[in-house]
Formats: structure tokens, C-alpha cells, sequence
């Protein structure tokens, strides 16, 4: 997860965590299938607007790693089960490997649909939107320049997704999405595709 602004880090462990937060389960590991992570553009105090900021409490150690419960056996894209628990629940910084999410039945399920709805896969919330205010061309052609899928703020469902201050984009449940990192056109939301790989609840 790439970005060529000024506010963003490069790969690699988030060492600038504080000692005291809530570590990774995943952090120091060598899982096969997961990338060693990135770090987001941090959030400056005071920022108005987009993304919205979330304290730490909400990745807090719960019944499973950072999750009330295990992920939806049924995840969508084929998308394997092992790594997107690992990636949604024990971990604040991997990633699924760049270019993961199109070995997967993503691309045929969602091209030329208009614009699809992510769902987390814990509770099924609606995380994101896409493609929304551009062509599916635009949004697949930024997702693949990048390795992940890339969202926009017109495609996040904001009562759903936070950002913290580092620059870790999570759901308002404890799942982690990926990171956000802003270029010259805004934010971006560089997601693991694992993260959003759910089927929606039935109110939905």
C-alpha cells in the first residue's frame, strides 16, 4: 500500500505506536499470505471533515482478538477464511499481498454491476460503496495501480468506517479495513479486500 503523498509513511511495522496501545496478535509473525503491513498518513489534531477520527478504545481486545465474534463463514469474492480472520481480528498493521484480491472471483463478480456494496464481514454493515462519482474503469484501474482495493469519500459509508489517529481505517466494530493514504485528489482508502468481503444482514 503506496502512496506518493508527503503525509504518508512508507511499508513496514507502525513504529511510532505507542507502547501502551492495544499490539497486533499477528505483529513479529511469518504468516504466509500476508504482506508486511504499511503505515497510514497520520491525522492532524483539529482536522475537520473526512475521514472520521476514532480513539483507540474501538480496537480494543474483545472476545475474538479485536472482533465481538469470529468473522461469517460464508465470505464472499472466494476470498479465503484463515487469512481474513487474521487480518480483520489479530492485526493492526498486515496486509493481505498486493495484488491478492484479483487471484480472487472479485473482478468477475463485481464488473460492469454498477455501484456494489462492501460489508464487513462480522456483522454485515455496509462499508463501502463503489464505484461511486467515477467509472468502474477509474476505480479498478487506482485499485490495481495500488495492489488493493482503493475507496474514496463519496464511496465510504461514514457511520460505519473510522480512521485513527496513525492512519489505520477500521469499522466502528473493531475490524480492520487497511489504511488511509491521501493523495493530491484526497483521501484514500487502501482496503484488504478480506475486510470487506461480507454478505449483508438481513435488515440490509
Amino acid at each position: 500500500m503506496k502512496s506518493s503523498s508527503n503525509r504518508t509513511g512508507g511499508m513496514g511495522a507502525s513504529a511510532s505506536r505507542s507502547a501502551t496501545a492495544p499490539r497486533a496478535f499477528l505483529d513479529g509473525a511469518n504468516i504466509p499470505g500476508v504482506s508486511d503491513g504499511c503505515k497510514g498518513a497520520p491525522i492532524p489534531e483539529g482536522l475537520k471533515g473526512l475521514p472520521i477520527v476514532a480513539d483507540e478504545s474501538v480496537m480494543s481486545q474483545k472476545a475474538h482478538g479485536t472482533c465481538e465474534k469470529p468473522l461469517m463463514k460464508n465470505l464472499r469474492y472466494g476470498v479465503d477464511y484463515e487469512l481474513a480472520d487474521r487480518i480483520c481480528c489479530f492485526n493492526r498493521h498486515y496486509a493481505e499481498h498486493a495484488g491478492y484480491a484479483w487471484s480472487t472471483s472479485w473482478i468477475g463478480d463485481v464488473k460492469d454491476k454498477g455501484e456494489v456494496t462492501y460489508y464487513d464481514p462480522v456483522f454485515g454493515k455496509p462499508l463501502f460503496i463503489a464505484p461511486r462519482g467515477r467509472t468502474w474503469e477509474e476505480f479498478e484501474k487506482e485499485s490495481r495501480a495500488h495492489g488493493w482495493p482503493s475507496f474514496r469519500d463519496a464511496e465510504m459509508v461514514q457511520e460505519n468506517v473510522r480512521c485513527l489517529r496513525d492512519g489505520e481505517c477500521v469499522s466502528v466494530d473493531g475490524v480492520h479495513l487497511g489504511h488511509n493514504l491521501p493523495d493530491r485528489n484526497g483521501n484514500r482508502y487502501c482496503i484488504n479486500l478480506v475486510s470487506v468481503a461480507g454478505n449483508p444482514t438481513r435488515e440490509d
